[in-house]
């Protein structure tokens, strides 16, 4: 069974952040600067965690992942704004 999860992260190196970036784009959707919507089972959570945790500083660098819970059911995303109107992505982002 699939759950949904953000993964939010705050890296302190920049050639961690890109390595970070870009092993969570195999993994989710990417909505904002360190953000990204995850459907996972419980395997791939493990996988994520372990590549994650061989590329950040534990030192300097934090990951959150926020358990949202079953993918199954859930219905249509629902994301609301603040500020600037949330805009879905659909180029990839780069960052430099």
């Amino acid at each position: 069974m699939r759950s949904s999860y953000l993964v939010c992260y705050d890296i302190a190196d920049d050639k961690r952040l890109r390595r970070v970036f870009k092993t969570m784009r195999g993994f989710g959707d990417h909505l904002q600067f360190s953000v990204f919507e995850c459907q996972l089972t419980a395997g791939d959570l493990i996988r994520c965690r372990e590549e994650l945790r061989q590329i950040i500083h534990h030192g300097e660098d934090q990951v959150l992942f926020v358990n949202l819970g079953p993918s199954d059911g859930r219905g249509e995303r629902v994301i609301t704004a603040l500020g600037k109107p949330y805009t879905q992505l659909d180029a990839p982002c780069i960052v430099i």
